[in-house]
């Protein structure tokens, strides 16, 4: 029964790092630099939907499209700041710029929203369904429907659609997508923002899921992600939401043997064990250099 329940965490909490590394994976795709800021725009995609919940009476519709929006606004400050005078630059420049904006947006959020931890409103009273010996709560069944929403949305956007093609163009290669007529930047901004726009909708469902919000609730996440991306390779969506996937697990799983407080060390510890043996990651083949 508490393994059963540890798995199905482990499956919620490994479905929101996945969506993150989705989105974290998508972005290093379509712009071609690593951003050290994504926790961040999960932290603003939080604090948007908590004021709409606040203000709407948490309509859950009202609170994703704030969550989305939140991740997108965010993501289009970053690529303006971070990143579009920076694409021809060496790539460490752009990298420091995603440091100092994760450590701005972090410092608004305390003094606007303040220090102290925000309880996030309750959507579903508790409820739940009771499968056999196992509890299944309607907050761990959004979490799942979302991710997978989501997922399948950005697949089929990118494979059915000709901006999603666009994308796709980019991320391959970004001086014969010019060549052809493709607007590089511009496919630029769109694939950080729809990324961010991933990143904002894991921050609501963390904030769901936890039942609070706070201004630094994006930094450990972040590198969840970023370790989740790792794990597959960098540019790979698919063995990124693997990665991510691995981690909540591995962190549920592991909590049976040791205290909570290692929760995130059992993470981080999984990823430097894989790194040592598979240093190119899950997700991409031995010999290949990204």
């Amino acid at each position: 029964m508490y393994i059963l329940e540890q798995i199905l965490n482990g499956v919620c909490q490994g479905s929101i790092y996945a969506l993150m590394a989705i989105g974290y994976a998508f972005i290093y795709g379509i712009v071609g630099l690593v951003t050290f800021s994504y926790g961040e725009v999960a932290m603003v995609g939080a604090f948007a939907a908590y004021y709409a919940f606040i203000l709407f009476g948490n309509n859950l519709l009202i609170g994703c499209i704030a969550g989305i929006a939140g991740g997108v606004v965010a993501g289009m400050l970053i690529y303006k700041f971070c990143y579009e005078r920076f694409l021809l630059a060496p790539k460490h420049i752009a990298i420091i710029c995603t440091v100092a904006i994760s450590q701005l947006f972090k410092s608004l959020a305390q003094i606007y929203f303040g220090t102290e931890v925000k309880p996030m409103a309750s959507l579903f009273g508790g409820k739940y369904i009771q499968l056999g010996d196992l509890r299944v709560t309607y907050v761990q069944i959004l979490v799942l429907v979302m991710v997978i929403i989501m997922a399948s949305g950005l697949s089929l956007f990118t494979k059915k659609t000709q901006v999603g093609m666009q994308l796709r163009a980019v991320a391959q290669d970004k001086k014969a997508a010019a060549l052809v007529g493709i607007h590089v930047n511009r496919m630029a901004l769109l694939g950080n923002c729809i990324g961010c726009a991933l990143g904002g909708t894991a921050g609501l469902l963390l904030a769901v899921y936890y039942g609070n919000v706070y201004a630094t609730m994006g930094q450990a996440v972040g590198f969840k992600a970023f370790s989740a991306v790792v794990l597959g390779g960098l540019s790979n969506v698919g063995a990124a939401a693997v990665g991510g996937m691995l981690i909540g697990l591995l962190e549920n799983i592991g909590i049976m043997f040791f205290s909570a407080n290692y929760r995130d060390t059992i993470a981080f510890v999984f990823m430097v064990v894989v790194l040592i043996f598979m240093p190119q990651g899950i997700g991409t083949k031995k010999g290949y250099r990204q």
